[in-house]
């Protein structure tokens, strides 16, 4: 149904008997929005959210509450020393919310080193799925669940954009534009195996992250997805894409910047000729 266009936020998918006249069945949050199942899901794997954060306080507890109404998984923010007090915050949600945990970053350094000291955390800790997403709802926390189940038959999942289903909401036409042309960058250099190579809404087998060397990932910005998925392919991970619709930030300024595309001109053809890792 969403591969044909119907958006996912209005298909109600249970892990309930539904036929039981107990059924709890689902809410909605508001007329016109997005269907709340009143009893999350929960898998048998452990499931760890890595939410990287820069001034997200105005997102940041919305956020891990709404996880809340759809999975049961730990989250772990990575907080890069936010002037608004991201950090601060996170820390008393931490001790409100046993499954809210925190790493604090001494500086900026972008998106990749985040991540990676993230997934870093997560594999000394033994999580078995570990989740990427952005801290500013532009990616669905009830698409979560739909995409951990899919990890059952991949190493990695992408929600992605470009494949039947998928789409982007409240972008302009120039962010619309820069987008496709990223992906098509790419695509000329690694190949079309993947539609969506700079989407950072994934799930991750522990395997694979541990298979990875994350030493050696150097992009900071966005193309950090891009170096990411090109070494799942070379690894022979089996990937998977789910179609999502990415929205805008509800608040907050988009971190997206000239240095982002430079980076990401340069680095592509420079991972294409780099040595692949083994597995």
């Amino acid at each position: 149904m969403i591969s044909r266009g119907v958006d996912s936020a209005r298909i109600a998918i249970s892990q309930l008997n539904t036929s039981d006249e107990h059924y709890p069945g689902y809410v909605q949050a508001a007329p016109n929005k997005q269907l709340v199942p009143l009893v999350p899901f929960h898998f048998d794997r452990s499931v760890l959210i890595v939410l990287p954060t820069y001034n997200e306080r105005n997102n940041l507890e919305a956020l891990i509450r709404a996880i809340g109404q759809y999975l049961i998984a730990d989250i772990l923010v990575v907080d890069d020393n936010s002037p608004d007090g991201t950090g601060q915050l996170a820390d008393e949600l931490s001790g409100q919310l046993k499954h809210v945990h925190v790493l604090h970053r001494a500086k900026k350094e972008g998106l990749g080193p985040a991540y990676v000291a993230g997934f870093q955390w997560a594999l000394e800790r033994n999580y078995r799925l570990i989740v990427e997403m952005d801290c500013d709802f532009s990616h669905a926390p009830w698409d979560i669940p739909r995409m951990i189940q899919a990890s059952t038959t991949a190493d990695l999942v992408i929600g992605s954009r470009y494949i039947p289903g998928g789409g982007t909401q409240d972008w302009n036409m120039q962010r619309r534009l820069v987008s496709r042309l990223g992906n098509a960058y790419v695509s000329i250099f690694l190949g079309s195996r993947i539609h969506d190579w700079t989407g950072g809404f994934r799930c991750f087998r522990q395997e694979l992250l541990a298979d990875m060397d994350l030493a050696r990932v150097k992009a900071k910005g966005y193309v950090f997805q891009v170096e990411m998925a090109w070494q799942a392919l070379q690894l022979g991970a089996a990937i998977s894409e789910i179609p999502i619709r990415f929205r805008d930030r509800l608040a907050g300024q988009s971190k997206l910047g000239w240095p982002t595309i430079v980076e990401a001109i340069t680095e592509v053809p420079r991972m294409y000729f780099r040595k692949p890792p083994s597995r």
